[in-house]
């Protein structure tokens, strides 16, 4: 089971890095006065988040016997909702500065409540 979680981890930290990546290039490579396109792996990378994050508490708390902060993972899952909603919004629709911005905000929110909140 361990292998299976360091797995599933490893695979978070992907698409971890594939969301915040592609917000990175969608803003360092949009033109001036240009609205913002939400791209595919920006979409996929938070569907991997998702995925992975809800296997993860599913392994620790049934195979593993672990305690999970359900608190804090409602949160997290909370934050990645509404990542969710503002992603498929701007795979239709090119999103303004606001929004766009908003995505990349709370994707750095849940590393951070990932990371401080013991």
């Amino acid at each position: 089971m361990e292998i299976l979680r360091l797995l599933l981890v490893f695979l978070h930290f992907i698409g971890l890095a594939v969301l915040i990546g592609a917000f990175v290039a969608q803003v360092s490579g949009r033109p001036k006065g240009g609205g913002f396109t939400v791209t595919s792996g920006m979409l996929h990378g938070a569907l991997t988040q998702l995925v992975t994050g809800l296997a993860l508490v599913g392994i620790r708390e049934g195979a593993l016997d672990l305690p999970v902060d359900n608190v804090k993972i409602g949160v997290k899952l909370l934050v990645l909702i509404a990542i969710l909603a503002l992603v498929l919004v701007g795979r239709r629709k090119s999103l303004a500065t606001g929004g766009f911005m908003a995505i990349g905000l709370l994707s750095v929110l849940n590393v951070g409540i990932a990371v401080f909140w013991t």
